[in-house]
């Protein structure tokens, strides 16, 4: 069997998790990120596209193979183009419309009774810091934070007059918590009936986090644009009502937008001063801050006694799918 990917995001860490696994491996990459990914012998097949239509029917001419989505996909691909794949995909593809959404991504964290930000419905609602986001995968990138109705408005002219959103339907208004972030890592195996914490990332975003090194005199705006993540690991007292939050949520996709999650997935979070969870957001599927524990994270140890990224993570669950013949019950 093949396991396949998009060339990006987590790509090296699943393929390279697949080929531990005794998988062979394929890559669907542009033409212009080809050189690159082959200087990684893991890789047993190409398919190189010219345009997202070619890639496709790349795609869907593999054989024997299932394909192991990430944050990428919509972004790059564009969901009505991911609705064509006809492959099995590992996880919820039923996921992949709700992750595209802000409003009902937000929805199903709320109904799994976890605590998030207020939410702001109209920008002449604000009366605190608030962060305004754009639907899907784009890295932080066109986030801004504003303190005033006005700033609010201001923000959401810019990115309309950008053509980074058609309409300001799309945006989500959030108050801003004060914290520190921690995302967490945590993969549901259908195979094992269980929830596992695979790791803790913090994101490491551009200006955020270069503010901090300019002299008190300079002043510039915040802006959210990820570019690398750093490893963190949690007072371990925290972690219950990590594990809390996290099978809530099971339940509630799984009640909601059957199957449910399956494999990996991170509830993306601020821990207070009162060493209280705030959840912002989530990703159905395996993230990029996975990428710093290829070796494994200091929490993949306590299950497996063994290396085990995110990505041999995948491809064991699917192992042991075809070991107990229901391969159906991981992939969608």
């Amino acid at each position: 069997m093949i396991l396949s990917t998009l060339a990006s995001h987590s790509s090296l860490q699943i393929l390279h998790g697949a080929k531990m696994e005794g998988f062979r491996t394929a890559i669907l990459s542009s033409q212009t990120r080809e050189n690159f990914y082959r200087r990684f012998g893991f890789i047993d097949n190409f398919l190189v596209y010219k345009n997202e239509e070619e890639a496709i029917n790349l795609l869907n001419s593999l054989q024997d193979a299932i394909f192991i989505p990430h944050g990428s996909l919509i972004e790059y691909v564009g969901i009505e183009r991911v609705s064509k794949i006809k492959l099995p995909i590992f996880g919820n593809r039923n996921l992949f419309p709700w992750e595209s959404n802000q409003v009902k991504k937000m929805k199903l964290l709320e109904m799994s009774n976890i605590k998030t930000p207020t939410r702001f419905e109209r920008p002449e609602d604000v009366d605190r810091l608030v962060i305004v986001k754009l639907p899907g995968a784009k890295g932080g990138r066109g986030y801004f934070t504003a303190r005033t109705k006005k700033e609010v408005k201001e923000g959401i002219k810019q990115l309309l007059d950008k053509k980074m959103i058609q309409n300001e339907d799309e945006l989500i208004i959030q108050e801003y918590i004060i914290g520190i972030p921690m995302y967490f890592q945590f993969f549901y195996s259908p195979m094992l009936q269980r929830v596992e914490l695979t790791g803790i990332d913090i994101r490491y975003e551009t200006n955020v986090d270069g503010l901090r090194r300019l002299p008190g005199d300079i002043k510039a705006d915040p802006t959210f644009v990820v570019a690398g993540n750093i490893p963190a690991v949690a007072r371990e007292s925290i972690l219950p009502l990590a594990f809390e939050y996290a099978e809530n949520f099971i339940k509630t996709t799984r009640n909601v937008v059957s199957p449910g999650v399956i494999g990996p997935f991170c509830l993306e979070s601020i821990v207070t001063d009162q060493l209280d969870i705030i959840v912002f957001e989530f990703s159905g599927r395996i993230v990029a801050g996975t990428n710093i524990y290829v070796n494994g994270s200091p929490y993949s140890w306590l299950y497996w006694n063994e290396p085990m990224s995110v990505g041999r993570r995948i491809a064991r669950e699917i192992n042991l799918a075809i070991q107990k013949g229901k391969i159906e019950d991981v992939v969608t």
